[in-house]
């Protein structure tokens, strides 16, 4: 329903300048979606929306321009790349191993990689666990970090 919900919003707000979240709620409201502003408000931040200027001078919602969602994912690869000094796994864990203080950040990282396989991570101080969905993900995820950064 969340995604849904969220799918119809970047619609509208592709097709239709809108400038305030109440605008937003009643374009919804006729493609027969029901919500609240407080959900609206979540759906807004969830979905990184930015307000821009229109071609008429007012204020619209927008996404997010991809430059800033790519230079995220630049600097969580960089973390992981400085961070990380080597990982291996046995059955369905992951063990990272990191420059000391680093752990915490390059797990960070490994989590906004977006890996579904990836039920949690737990960080010390120079080294990171992260327990996988069951050994063959594990097993990928080491394959998919060593191409990735020739480790």
């Amino acid at each position: 329903m969340k995604s849904a919900r969220q799918g119809v919003i970047l619609e509208i707000i592709a097709e239709e300048d809108i400038e305030t979240q109440g605008q937003l709620l009643e374009a919804l409201e006729r493609r027969g979606v029901k919500s609240t502003q407080a959900t609206i408000s979540r759906d807004i931040k969830e979905l990184r929306l930015i307000k821009e200027v229109s071609s008429e001078g007012r204020y619209r919602y927008a996404p997010a321009g991809q430059d800033e969602a790519s230079d995220e994912a630049r600097r969580m690869e960089e973390i992981f790349r400085e961070g990380c000094i080597g990982f291996d796994h046995a059955l369905h864990t992951v063990v990272i191993k990191t420059l000391p203080g680093l752990a915490s950040a390059v797990c960070g990282a490994v989590d906004a990689m977006g890996e579904d396989a990836v039920l949690g991570t737990v960080a010390g101080d120079d080294t990171g666990i992260l327990i996988m969905r069951n050994a063959a993900s594990a097993e990928r995820l080491c394959t998919q970090l060593r191409r990735a950064y020739n480790r």
